[in-house]
């Protein structure tokens, strides 16, 4: 019997076990878990929808897998033993493991800062983000200050400033907003903030965050009654603690295939891995974790079918940002994410992001019906979105 067992039902994690059921309906040789500390489907790309207090669809892990044949398991994992390929889970549970799928992704760097772990929000789950719209739905007026000026605090920022016109909403971080897109989109971009009066602070560092404000490099402070943390990503430290070979981040460092360079038994996907491309490691995104998932999930299968799994090759297509519900931004890029000429602006944008990469469960449902459905599937080894 081979049983592969899958850490993490986020984007990527999701992906592999059901390319993997997909594959694996005719075989009865093969059984499929999948670990994941709730039941519930964290959709990354709108929990800035929900901290601004929209009501998004409770979508269900075990739903999601229904007719799949893969057994669910929630609860957190607590430990790993490489060695014996075990999976330790925080009720006592040991699971055994022939092949592993390691996708527990990252959570907020609280540690960098601080005051972070004490007085910030963050991003974390659907739970964070829901006690940070009860905690502004309770303000009636006052200060929002978004710690980070990457894509995720734009987003959180936009958001908020337009459900809640009632607050001053400060987005605060080292780089420009939009600073790795074109011209064109950076301007609309910085036009899409100005217009819903979302104060940019840019060109500063956080150093600690208290009750009421943040404290910023050089002695100054910006009043704030509730903080937003967007700013860093660390992975959990299981991984390092099991002996596999990370990077200084903490990654699983992997080969071509994906597979762990110290420990070939295991796959890492997603945010928790170091996966090398032409260009340098990529940088977590739903766009590239959900391909990452594909291609562990066929290398999985062409290994039970003696067969040795192919190089993954990936390249970025496109940036897209939403600046409230009613606007946005797409930036084209080159595989390695520098900006193309070509972007789109407003109702267009809305569309494509919408379409594109704010709904990702109907692929999941595609795939368990015909595993090579979607656009994600890989043609000549190379992922595209």
């Amino acid at each position: 019997m081979n049983r592969i067992l899958v850490l993490g039902a986020g984007y990527a994690g999701l992906t592999a076990a059901t390319i993997l059921a997909a594959h694996g309906k005719r075989r009865e040789d093969v059984q499929i878990a999948v670990v994941n500390a709730t039941e519930r489907f964290t959709e990354r790309l709108r929990l800035h929808q929900t901290a601004s207090g929209q009501q998004l669809a409770d979508l269900r892990i075990p739903e999601l897998l229904k007719g799949t044949g893969v057994e669910f398991v929630c609860g957190w994992v607590t430990g790993i033993d490489a060695g014996a390929r075990t999976v330790r889970i925080d009720d006592d549970r040991v699971m055994e493991y022939d092949t592993l799928v390691y996708a527990l992704g990252g959570v907020a760097d609280t540690a960098a800062v601080p005051g972070v772990d004490h007085h910030a929000y963050t991003f974390d789950s659907v739970h964070d983000a829901e006690l940070l719209a009860q905690r502004l739905a309770r303000l009636g007026g006052g200060t929002v200050a978004v710690g980070g000026s990457g894509l995720t605090g734009v987003e959180a920022a936009a958001e908020i400033a337009e459900q809640h016109p009632e607050l001053q909403v400060v987005l605060v971080g080292r780089a420009e907003p939009g600073s790795m897109m074109g011209p064109t989109a950076k301007a609309y971009l910085h036009g899409a903030l100005e217009r819903l009066g979302v104060q940019v602070r840019s060109g500063v560092e956080i150093v600690k965050v208290l009750s009421d404000s943040v404290e910023l490099a050089g002695g100054d402070s910006i009043a704030a009654d509730v903080v937003l943390w967007t700013s860093g990503v660390r992975v959990p430290p299981l991984a390092a603690a099991a002996g596999l070979d990370v990077d200084e981040r903490g990654r699983v460092v992997t080969d071509a295939a994906l597979r762990s360079v110290s420990h070939p038994e295991v796959y890492a996907i997603g945010d928790a891995a170091a996966i090398r491309q032409a260009y340098g490691v990529m940088h977590g995104t739903c766009q590239s974790g959900m391909p990452t998932g594909v291609h562990a999930a066929v290398s999985i299968v062409r290994a039970l079918k003696g067969k040795e799994p192919k190089s993954f090759r990936f390249g970025y297509y496109h940036t897209p940002v939403s600046l409230g519900r009613h606007d946005a931004v797409v930036q084209f890029t080159r595989p390695d994410n520098s900006p193309r000429r070509l972007s789109l602006t407003g109702r267009r944008a809305v569309w494509y992001k919408e379409t594109v990469s704010a709904a990702p469960w109907p692929t999941y449902g595609r795939m368990k019906r015909f595993p090579r459905s979607g656009s994600l599937w890989p043609r000549g080894g190379r992922f595209t979105r």
